[in-house]
């Protein structure tokens, strides 16, 4: 080690045990993180920590059997498999966190809330199977999507003789980044519903002195009303990166569905191959069915019904649908809102 090197060095154990940390020794600032233009400017991109990952429906259906056998009882906690990313101490992403749970029959998952904003995609459920959020009674078919937003008074049933199972997806990560994880439990298993009447086309009565508990918002979606919607976007033609693809958003502002995370339905045509991008927002992909891959720079995941799949933030990427003859259809979440809150949302397409 030369003398600049054992002064450098020196220099970084004082600042170290007064913890003071220089900008040279911050990551981004690396040489390795940094390019170059040939006129000299030097350029830094995000370099993300998540991997490309692929969690199979198969194991996680043995998982999810498994956990019912051994916890028949789930008293203390959710009966929940979470989708840990390799590349993270926690999380599906950076700012996600995504999984699967699974209630057994006749079994309620009791009423809280939380700061923590959160979603069912519903996977394997019957006629009886509902969330109650807000006092507001949702029912949950195969790939309804139901929102459980930040503070809103939630708890799941299942009165139906198999189990019941859909994806979770939360902003647990970006709410811990932010220390500000509040949690509540109502102090009875289930939480009282509200008498409100609801009239075709969607007009709602609410008896003359009850207090709203909550903004009236869309706490439900169908999946019949979402696949008829890709059916008729389908004729305007397909993204030549996401296929046909339509967001769910709040009809009453035209906002993404929830405050943190985005929610979106696609269709990949037969022999769809999209066009490579990449994103500032990260993403976990659900498929509902049919069969494709996903190619990265390093590495791919082929994908098929009932997978999920994790894609980093500002990573090269392309969808591709396996079959000439039949649609893949994902369901999509990302943490754009995060992103666009702060005007920092960005994204590049190639050709």
């Amino acid at each position: 080690m030369d003398e600049d090197a054992k002064a450098l060095d020196a220099l970084e154990k004082l600042m170290a045990t007064a913890h003071v940390r220089g900008q040279w020794q911050v990551g981004a600032n690396r040489p390795e993180n940094m390019r170059r233009s040939p006129d000299g400017r030097v350029f830094i991109d995000p370099a993300p920590q998540a991997k490309p990952y692929l969690w199979r429906w198969d194991v996680m259906r043995r998982i999810l059997d498994g956990a019912c056998v051994v916890l028949p009882e789930s008293e203390t906690a959710r009966r929940s498999l979470l989708y840990m990313n390799p590349g993270l101490q926690r999380g599906t992403t950076q700012t996600i966190w995504a999984g699967m749970q699974v209630i057994q029959p006749g079994e309620i998952a009791w009423a809280h809330r939380h700061t923590v904003n959160a979603l069912r995609f519903t996977i394997d459920t019957g006629d009886n199977v509902f969330t109650v959020v807000d006092g507001e009674v949702l029912p949950m078919r195969p790939y309804d999507l139901i929102l459980t937003p930040g503070w809103c008074w939630h708890d799941h049933h299942n009165d139906t003789p198999k189990p019941a199972i859909w994806l979770d997806v939360l902003d647990v990560p970006f709410i811990g980044m932010i220390n500000q994880n509040y949690y509540e439990e109502l102090g009875e298993t289930v939480q009282d519903r509200r008498n409100d009447t609801a009239l075709p086309g969607g007009a709602v009565l609410r008896p003359l002195g009850e207090t709203p508990v909550r903004a009236a918002r869309t706490c439900r979606y169908g999946w019949d009303e979402t696949r008829a919607r890709l059916d008729t976007v389908a004729g305007q033609g397909a993204d030549p990166c996401d296929g046909v693809a339509v967001e769910y958003v709040d009809p009453a502002t035209g906002a993404s569905a929830l405050a943190t995370l985005a929610c979106y339905a696609q269709m990949l045509p037969p022999g769809f191959s999209g066009h490579r991008r990449r994103r500032g927002a990260s993403a976990v992909h659900f498929v509902i069915s049919g069969e494709g891959k996903i190619e990265f720079d390093d590495t791919t995941l082929d994908f098929a019904r009932h997978d999920g799949m994790a894609v980093p933030n500002w990573t090269w990427h392309r969808l591709v649908n396996a079959s000439t003859t039949e649609p893949a259809f994902l369901f999509t979440v990302t943490d754009r809102p995060i992103l666009d809150a702060f005007g920092l949302y960005r994204e590049q397409t190639e050709p």
